[in-house]
């Protein structure tokens, strides 16, 4: 028995973000999509994350360009860039939490999530910071990433997942792994494991150090 939290990354892509949500709506279950701020801004994207929405999906906040890394970057206006802009764009979809996922280039749990200016910026605007404890890899092994998704399952009680709305293929699987998770006795869940928010509404909630940039608190 495990529970499991799905969330999907780097959208919305209109040659997959339909596939997902009709899924996920044919299966009854609720996930967060943490949407990138340009693509957000392209003709038609913003209906599919108006549906996700109405779908009661939770939507959060990716960042305007998911480039650098933030704890690799000092620019001084950085916040408002990447993260600001993308809540604009994001508007009345947002989640009440204000919900922010850095990147880790690659799905690195390390110094490359953040810096202590960023820090700052998410306490001040209230964000809740939102991080993962599975990465099955699933934007560079379209057809091998079940296997790996369900054995991170298997190792911890609660599970929360970052997959990809992304046109690679590897979403052709979601429904299988879907069926593999019920089989072996998971449960599906919206809500995030405690350990994985360290910033909640803008409260540091667990030590900062393993994830900011040169100590950053």
């Amino acid at each position: 028995m495990f529970d499991l939290t799905l969330t999907f990354d780097n959208g919305p892509e209109p040659d997959a973000t339909p596939g997902v949500l009709d899924i996920l709506k044919r299966r009854s279950v609720l996930a967060s999509f943490f949407v990138i701020g340009e693509k957000l801004a392209k003709p038609g994207a913003r209906a599919l994350a108006e549906r996700a929405h109405a779908e009661g999906h939770w939507i959060g906040n990716h960042s305007w360009t998911h480039s650098v890394p933030f704890g690799q970057r000092s620019e001084s206006d950085l916040s408002d860039r990447e993260i600001g802009r993308t809540q604009q764009a994001i508007g009345d979809l947002a989640h009440p939490r204000r919900f922010f996922r850095p990147s880790g280039g690659g799905g690195n749990l390390d110094k490359r999530l953040l810096n202590p200016a960023v820090v700052e910026y998410l306490k001040r605007e209230k964000f809740t910071c939102v991080l993962w404890n599975s990465i099955p890899r699933d934007w560079n092994d379209p057809d091998g990433w079940v296997e790996r998704a369900l054995a991170q399952c298997g190792k911890q009680k609660w599970t929360l997942m970052v997959l990809h709305d992304l046109p690679s293929g590897a979403m052709r699987h979601l429904e299988g792994f879907l069926d593999k998770v019920g089989e072996a006795g998971g449960r599906l869940r919206q809500d995030f494991p405690p350990d994985c928010t360290p910033i909640l509404e803008g409260i540091v909630t667990r030590p900062l150090d393993a994830y900011v940039a040169d100590g950053g608190k």
